[in-house]
């Protein structure tokens, strides 16, 4: 007597747990069901479209506006990118972003915003410790454990969390061509984040640091996770006004450079200007949304003191009079220092009158006595 068997996989009833007989010889085995159900909740899932409580891009802009002064292009650029991101059915590629410039225009702050505006799991890294796994440094999945750790362990949650990775310009390739030697806090780190960041089933020291091959490790699928790069680039304006002064060359060999300005203040990085900079080619690739922040102008950093500094002196018995309020924005910007650095020069301004718990309403000429 022929003994009966599962249709997809062969093995016969004595092989496995239970068989499930279908109509005439038709069956199946227990081993099968569970594998078929974990493709079909797979599809389902993939179908599956990311929940959004925001009509368009532009109401998360303005939700933005809230949070950061200033930098409006920036922030349309990343609540397109945030929008595309909540609206797209899972599965389908992320639109990750890279924000560039100088320290203290609110880079980490445009990320920071987006994930409160969302109630998403958020972490801040720091590219500049990580190294190519094996050689003195972090592995990249001490990021991951960032994240988990943001969302109180809960591995769902951190799988749909955002991440922030700042200094990303500081792990740059050593040179355009493709080097011979092992570059391992550069291309080597580029090539370790190029596989979270595309998405993959990730390996994670649950302490962190390095890997040991008998450890156990928490797994996580870094598929939709939002990744959101941020870094000053110092010297990218250099490579995009060479291509600009190639470009706009006309009649015999002059340059229009009233074009070169205007190309250059419209912010116009290239992905070849990224990988002359030393960011490889399939990295830029997976960053599809590149913005641009500029240095914040006096009346901004005026705006950022009035509304989240002045009021923190206030509990002292220390105001600011509105022309030394402007003051203090112009040294923030002579001394390029940006948003980030208003704190320090508020310190440097108010010290003596709250260490004589001295009740002052601050002038102008107080503030150039004590910064100079």
């Amino acid at each position: 007597m022929n003994k009966l068997r599962c249709g997809f996989c062969n093995r016969t009833e004595d092989q496995v747990e239970s068989l499930i007989q279908g109509t005439g010889s038709s069956a199946i085995c227990n081993q099968c069901v569970t594998h078929c159900t974990g493709i079909l909740e797979k599809n389902l899932a993939d179908g599956e479209v990311l929940e959004t409580k925001f009509k368009n891009a532009k109401e998360i802009k303005e939700q933005l506006d809230k949070y950061v002064i200033g930098q409006e292009e920036a922030k349309k650029k990343l609540a397109v990118a945030i929008y595309k991101h909540l609206s797209r059915k899972k599965g389908v590629n992320k639109s990750n972003v890279l924000l560039i410039g100088p320290s203290g225009v609110g880079k980490t702050e445009l990320a920071r915003s987006i994930a409160k505006i969302h109630g998403v799991p958020f972490a801040i890294a720091d590219a500049t410790p990580l190294t190519e796994a094996g050689y003195v440094g972090e592995d990249v999945e001490t990021i991951l454990l960032k994240l988990i750790q943001a969302a109180d362990n809960d591995i769902a949650k951190a799988e749909n969390g955002i991440i922030y990775i700042d200094e990303i310009d500081k792990i740059t390739r050593k040179g355009e061509n493709v080097s011979i030697t092992r570059d391992v806090s550069g291309e080597g780190v580029q090539q370790a984040l190029l596989k979270i960041v595309e998405g993959t089933i990730a390996n994670i020291p649950p302490e962190g640091g390095r890997k040991h091959p008998n450890a156990k490790f928490i797994q996580m699928d870094t598929s939709n996770i939002l990744f959101i790069f941020g870094g000053a680039f110092e010297g990218l304006d250099k490579i995009i006004e060479k291509r600009i002064s190639k470009e706009n060359v006309i009649g015999f060999g002059k340059k229009d450079s009233a074009k070169d300005k205007k190309a250059f203040n419209n912010n116009a990085v290239t992905v070849d200007d990224l990988t002359k900079f030393g960011l490889i080619p399939e990295f830029v690739g997976r960053i599809p949304i590149v913005a641009t922040l500029n240095e914040l102008k006096e009346d901004e950093l005026v705006q950022i003191m009035k509304l989240n500094l002045e009021n923190e002196y206030n509990q002292f018995d220390i105001e600011f009079e509105p022309e030394s309020v402007n003051e203090i924005a112009k040294k923030a910007i002579e001394r390029k220092v940006g948003a980030r650095g208003l704190r320090a020069i508020l310190e440097e301004v108010t010290f003596d009158y709250i260490y004589n718990g001295e009740k002052k309403v601050i002038k102008i000429e107080d503030v150039q006595s004590k910064l100079g």
